[in-house]
């Protein structure tokens, strides 16, 4: 499998595989990225090895080249001395350096022939990779506006995981709310009809029970005291008046005896409760 070939094969596997993880796709195409990068910086690393490789062998054919240049120049001068077996010999020399030469030319061309190919093969890998980073811009372009839709839907609508905790919690305190009223409302009403003290007053149920006494005995002289000025008035007038200052104080009698009752048995069960 090419180069090519194997990254195409990479780039689609990581784009299916991504497309089918509940993952966050955002970082997953970012380390793709990443991974494509590394595979290009590969390739451009094996191009500049093999054009290294093809300097070297032209650095070796130059100084063949000089060589023969030189076994030539020695040739010519054992002819002219009549040194034909020097001649031969530097002919010979020459001959095998040509040979060599042959051999570094052939070389040479085929990492030339490799080195185009893999610059070909670097430039259309360099086109998917630039084409890669576009597609992942925009896959992390539309992901990040569908998550922000999802989370803004979410809070309208309370069907999030967090806007359901919300909720939640502000149903309990709406509820501890409610019964610190009801606590609140209960023991003032207690401490109003005497049921219960305040923690602050500084009176004993001694000094308690005296006033009541006190004031129990202030209500019972003024009612002697209204009977007697009640005696030496008209009798006809005093009887109409009585009879309706009667009737009304007996039915206040009876509505305050209603009342108390009521209260009694509410305070009754607030004990209980407490």
């Amino acid at each position: 499998m090419g180069i090519l070939s194997r990254t195409s094969y990479l780039i689609r596997s990581k784009l299916n595989s991504l497309l089918d993880r509940a993952e966050d796709p955002g970082q997953q195409l970012d380390y793709s990225y990443e991974q494509l990068q590394d595979e290009l910086q590969n390739v451009k690393q094996g191009i500049a090895d093999l054009t290294t490789q093809k300097k070297r062998l032209e650095i070796q054919k130059r100084r063949l080249e000089e060589n023969v240049e030189r076994h030539n120049e020695q040739a010519r001068q054992a002819v002219t001395q009549d040194r034909d077996d020097l001649a031969r010999r530097a002919l010979e020399k020459k001959k095998q350096k040509m040979n060599q030469i042959d051999s570094l030319e052939r070389q040479i061309d085929e990492l030339e022939s490799q080195q185009d190919h893999l610059i070909e093969q670097k430039d259309e890998l360099q086109r998917q990779v630039e084409e890669f980073r576009t597609r992942k811009e925009t896959m992390k372009a539309r992901h990040d506006a569908a998550e922000a839709s999802v989370r803004v839907n979410e809070a309208v609508t309370g069907a999030g995981s967090e806007m359901e905790d919300i909720n939640r919690q502000i149903r309990r305190a709406e509820e501890q709310t409610e019964e610190m009223e009801a606590r609140a409302a209960a023991l003032d009403e207690l401490r109003e009809s005497g049921a219960i003290d305040s923690s602050i007053s500084n009176k004993s149920e001694l000094d308690r029970e005296l006033e009541q006494l006190s004031t129990d005995s202030a209500v019972d002289q003024e009612l002697e005291t209204l009977k007697a000025e009640m005696e030496g008035s008209d009798e006809s007038a005093d009887e109409t008046a009585e009879d309706v200052g009667l009737d009304e104080l007996e039915a206040e009698v009876d509505e305050e005896a209603i009342d108390e009752e009521a209260i009694d048995e509410e305070l009754e069960e607030l004990k209980e409760e407490e």
